[in-house]
């Protein structure tokens, strides 16, 4: 089962690492966006499920070139705004095609016969919505501290507000959501 800590570990560890080296950081991202794939795909997830992580594979990709072709580029001057405006980015598409990156993450835990429900839909855009404005918020404050100072003790906390935010979103909106359509039907 596909578990939204998974789908970050790459971008955990690129944060862990990107004060040593974002090259090497981008590197540890790769292999531990590669390995959650593929034990993803082993253990049967589908495509819809994988969207982050293929998107995710994609950009260490990136980052690992341009860090072999241009490694004394501004990057890593940037490297943690790139990465959130990235799954900002994938995240709005997702919701722009109508695909909400969680779809396929909720359909891991959630009975089948709620999936072409209009409330299933609906509480996975709230999700996506709620995740993709704050890779977007993130970005752009990761930007802003980058470009005037280099405060590594508040671009840990802005990452790390980044992701528990959403998360414990995620965690309490679905019940949340149930409960309204419960008492919405009564």
């Amino acid at each position: 089962m596909i578990t939204y800590i998974a789908t970050f570990l790459p971008w955990i560890a690129f944060a862990a690492l990107s004060g040593v080296s974002w090259f090497w950081a981008a590197v540890a991202g790769l292999v531990v966006a590669a390995s959650v794939v593929g034990q993803q795909v082993r253990s049967g997830a589908k495509p819809d499920a994988l969207i982050l992580q293929y998107s995710t594979t994609t950009y260490f990709v990136i980052l690992c070139v341009l860090g072999l072709v241009a490694p004394h580029s501004g990057v890593e001057n940037y490297a943690g705004a790139a990465s959130f405006g990235w799954l900002a980015v994938i995240s709005w598409i997702t919701l722009a095609i109508r695909r909400p990156f969680t779809t396929g993450i909720a359909k891991q835990t959630t009975p089948e016969e709620y999936w072409d429900l209009p409330v299933f839909h609906t509480v996975n855009v709230v999700i996506t919505s709620v995740w993709a404005t704050c890779f977007t918020l993130v970005a752009i404050a990761l930007a802003v501290v980058d470009a005037g100072t280099d405060s590594g003790g508040l671009k840990i906390t802005i990452q790390v507000l980044g992701f528990v935010i959403p998360a414990v979103f995620t965690a309490r909106h679905p019940r949340t959501a149930r409960a309204r359509a419960v008492r919405a039907t009564s």
